[in-house]
């Protein structure tokens, strides 16, 4: 049995294809990435070769994966990005982002306080304040018994 390591795998070529158009700005920052159904068609593979594609990239800081939206292209030029400092901002600036680039549009529901909760790894009052800091901005709207929503009314 070999002991070397093979550099080139399966999914590294659709890794490096895929941050290409990211970097190019094909897929510009909060935008919405190609299904996993339509990019392993796409590319010609399983859908578990091109997830482990994904994950690099993810990894990488260049995309996130949003339940119940997919995965979204980070802003990855230091502007919107918050790598120290509070977490609440860097969730409320994820959701900013999705809504600036309507990602999510007027009366769309967010994910729940479960789901940010889980997706970010932080305690349910870190996602609570956070989605404060947007109501207090004006971007969403609590409904009782209902969940969160992007406001229709724009500040």
């Amino acid at each position: 049995m070999s002991t070397k390591r093979t550099t080139r795998t399966a999914y590294g070529p659709i890794s490096e294809a895929l941050r290409a158009r990211i970097i190019e700005g094909v897929y510009p920052p909060g935008c919405r990435m190609p299904s996993e159904s339509r990019l392993s068609v796409e590319f010609h593979v399983a859908r578990t070769t091109l997830r482990r594609a994904l994950a690099v990239l993810e990894a990488e800081g260049l995309c996130t994966a949003l339940t119940g939206i997919g995965r979204v292209v980070v802003d990855t030029s230091g502007e919107g990005e918050r790598k120290s400092g509070p977490q609440y901002l860097r969730i409320s600036d994820d959701l900013r982002i999705l809504i600036g680039a309507g990602e999510l549009c007027p009366g769309d529901q967010l994910p729940s306080e479960a789901v940010l909760t889980a997706r970010y790894r932080v305690s349910r009052s870190t996602v609570r304040q956070a989605l404060s800091h947007l109501k207090v901005a004006g971007l969403i709207e609590s409904v009782q018994g209902k969940g969160r929503f992007v406001s229709s009314r724009r500040p």
